[in-house]
């Protein structure tokens, strides 16, 4: 289930902060955003940081007479910036009509006129609302589906997943979650629940890259070989990470399929545009099989285990990557994950 995300915005800082905060978690062309709350919540605030974020040099202030404005993005795709405050329910659903079939990202401020048929559950609902001494944000992400625990649980049976690679999934979605309330509760919008199943299932193929070593653990009989050799086929990538990210693809899950498929160590290094991959990248650095550490801990077992002992340039610059991952989630210090 996608649970609705809380955030307690202190101040106008903190709204622009958050607005900023959703640029990094956007999946898709085509994005509609939903925007409600009274006079005076902050809609125009959060979406000033959220064009700020999306490299927007034009002051952006209310259309409320203007009803529509444009602007171009860094993002290859254009900002479409709808206000329905001052239409009745007829003239708001002819608006929002007829930029249906434009791709970019749409933000519609006063959603509330829509009629409840026009609001697509596919949306990212956001509604402000003050309450004295701040704001709160709640965000619903309508475009994220979460796959029940059955499916999982499914999956897993379905891949003969080895318990040693369950384990530290599990694990590294504890951190994954530990991580996510870290940013949230500064005020940053994280799909944690999206994060956390990510995080159950970035390592459902692991076995595709079974080739010489195994990690510690593996136990492999007749059946899950041969059951491994059917998925290496279905999916002959090479690579657990693209097939994982290819089967979520298949099986529905767009926006988890796209977590995923960033969080290994691979050359050339992974392009991460989200928070959501940047955290479950550095979350996978965070356990050593189902056990939580220290990144300098998790590159040592790494260089023992895949160098001999012996660094690599490879390793290095791995290290090296990961350290400024750590740098740009949490540049006053990594949160404590040991107490």
């Amino acid at each position: 289930m996608n649970h609705p995300l809380h955030l307690r915005l202190s101040d106008a800082e903190k709204t622009r902060f958050a607005g900023e905060s959703l640029a990094d978690s956007l999946y898709g062309d085509s994005i509609t955003i939903f925007l409600t709350g009274d006079l005076g919540a902050g809609k125009t605030t959060f979406l000033q940081g959220f064009a700020k974020k999306l490299g927007i040099t034009d002051p952006l202030t209310s259309p409320t007479y203007a009803l529509e404005q444009r602007y171009a993005t860094n993002r290859d795709l254009p900002l479409i910036h709808l206000d329905l405050y001052r239409l009745n329910e007829r003239d708001s659903v002819q608006l929002v009509e007829s930029t249906e079939d434009l791709p970019g990202i749409r933000c519609i401020e006063w959603a509330n006129r829509l009629p409840d048929s026009m609001k697509d559950r596919y949306a990212i609902s956001l509604h402000l609302e003050e309450d004295g001494s701040g704001r709160h944000l709640r965000a619903q992400f309508g475009d994220t589906d979460i796959p029940t625990e059955k499916q999982i649980d499914d999956w897993r049976a379905e891949t003969m997943i080895s318990p040693h690679i369950t384990a530290h999934c599990e694990a590294v979605a504890r951190v994954s979650s530990m991580l996510a309330d870290a940013l949230i509760a500064n005020g940053q919008i994280v799909r944690k629940d999206a994060l956390v199943a990510a995080a159950r299932l970035h390592d459902l193929l692991r076995f595709v890259d079974f080739k010489g070593v195994r990690p510690v653990g593996i136990v492999e009989t007749a059946e899950t070989l041969q059951t491994w050799e059917i998925w290496k086929k279905r999916y002959p990538v090479g690579k657990h990470e693209a097939a994982c990210s290819q089967f979520l693809a298949e099986e529905g899950f767009s926006v988890l399929s796209q977590i995923v498929e960033t969080h290994g160590l691979r050359a050339p290094l992974p392009s991460m545009q989200t928070v959501e991959q940047k955290l479950l990248f550095y979350a996978d650095k965070r356990c050593l099989m189902d056990r939580i550490v220290t990144v300098n801990e998790r590159f040592d077992d790494f260089v023992m285990r895949y160098g001999n002992g012996q660094k690599s340039v490879d390793h290095d610059t791995w290290y090296t990557f990961t350290k400024e991952i750590e740098a740009d989630l949490f540049p006053n210090g990594a949160p404590d994950l040991f107490s």
